[in-house]
């Protein structure tokens, strides 16, 4: 019998269009911070982190999440397939929603691999 295939979300189209441009109000002013994604890449490299990095503007300006690789391997070891560069920019996105809500702002973030598995269940990826 053959394995069962796990639904992934397709990676079709330009990064940049994984993730639509979105408001975050703030809970602590009433300030709109306006985010857009721009893409990902490998941290590992150009940071020299253990980290799958995103890049998003937030009011024009560049921010970076730092996304602990350790939880993308906890990830793949449990579903048995590898987290797809739309999902980890869902991930990310998600973290940022947080942390803008409560003006934490930053130009990086490091996103622990607690976060990230926190977020992987919040937004039901299997």
């Amino acid at each position: 019998m053959p394995k069962a295939a796990f639904p992934t979300i397709p990676n079709l189209g330009a990064m940049s269009d994984f993730i639509g441009a979105f408001d975050v109000p703030s809970k602590v002013t009433d300030y709109i911070y306006r985010c857009r994604f721009s893409h990902c890449w490998n941290g590992i490299a150009t940071r020299h982190s253990d980290t799958m990095d995103c890049k998003f503007f937030v009011d024009g300006k560049g921010v970076i999440l730092g996304l602990a690789h350790p939880a993308f391997v906890a990830f793949r070891e449990r579903a048995g397939r590898n987290l797809t560069d739309r999902e980890a920019s869902y991930i990310a996105a998600e973290y940022l929603r947080g942390r803008l809500e409560q003006e934490d702002e930053h130009s990086l973030y490091d996103v622990s691999a607690v976060d990230v598995a926190r977020i992987i269940v919040k937004l039901g990826i299997r």
